[in-house]
């Protein structure tokens, strides 16, 4: 896992506070995010496996990916969880101009208003930076656009090959706590410890009483 520490650390938050790192909740309530889908196969076992314990999640997709496969986004949103902007093509902000980082970013959201749209949707402009790179420009342009920059409370580290799945697993049991932003990825190189780690989250959660929600910011 090597220097990204599991649970973000205080001072990151305090550095970048116009960023959402976590929710303020009194009842027991986690917010789960998957990013970089929507992909085939991963993304609608995710989807089975949350409506088996009625969770709602937030999915920051990627602008190829939602044109590539759209039918699996409107899955997604029929399914009543909430959607938010990856990028089009997920660019490492630390390498990419300003106005190339945000045009990037507006293709993305793009495709997402055409597809919420044709459902009669609606949502918050919730932007994730792919890799969490962002420069502080990139960061004041896009909230000046109206988007809401979503990070993370806990990391699960399921796309690192490297971790085991047990790992994973109890990266979140772990750190997680009411309020708790935690990422996993419903990707194909996520897949292994995606699937061995999510139905354990849900199930021992939810027998402690918690309940999982889409991001409404």
């Amino acid at each position: 896992m090597g220097i990204i520490p599991v649970k973000t650390p205080l001072v990151i938050k305090k550095m970048l506070p116009d960023y959402i790192w976590e929710l303020q909740e009194t009842d027991k309530v986690l917010y789960l995010t998957f990013d970089d889908g929507p992909t085939p196969q991963i993304t609608n076992w995710t989807l089975k496996t949350l409506n088996k314990y009625n969770a709602k999640a937030t999915f920051f997709c990627i602008g190829n990916n939602i044109k590539k496969h759209t039918n699996i986004f409107h899955n997604i949103l029929d399914n009543g969880h909430a959607i938010g902007n990856h990028s089009n093509t997920h660019l490492k902000g630390w390498l990419i101009k300003k106005t190339d980082y945000i045009s990037d970013i507006e293709a993305c959201q793009n495709s997402i208003d055409t597809e919420l749209e044709k459902r009669e949707y609606c949502g918050s402009k919730l932007f994730r930076p792919p890799y969490g790179q962002i420069k502080p420009k990139q960061g004041k342009a896009l909230l000046d656009l109206d988007y809401k920059i979503i990070m993370w409370n806990v990391l699960s580290f399921d796309w690192d090959k490297n971790v085991k799945p047990e790992t994973c697993l109890n990266n979140v049991i772990s750190k997680a706590q009411s309020g708790s932003i935690i990422v996993f990825h419903d990707s194909l190189k996520a897949s292994r410890n995606l699937m061995f780690t999510l139905p354990k989250v849900l199930k021992y959660f939810s027998e402690k009483g918690y309940s999982f929600k889409a991001l409404n910011v």
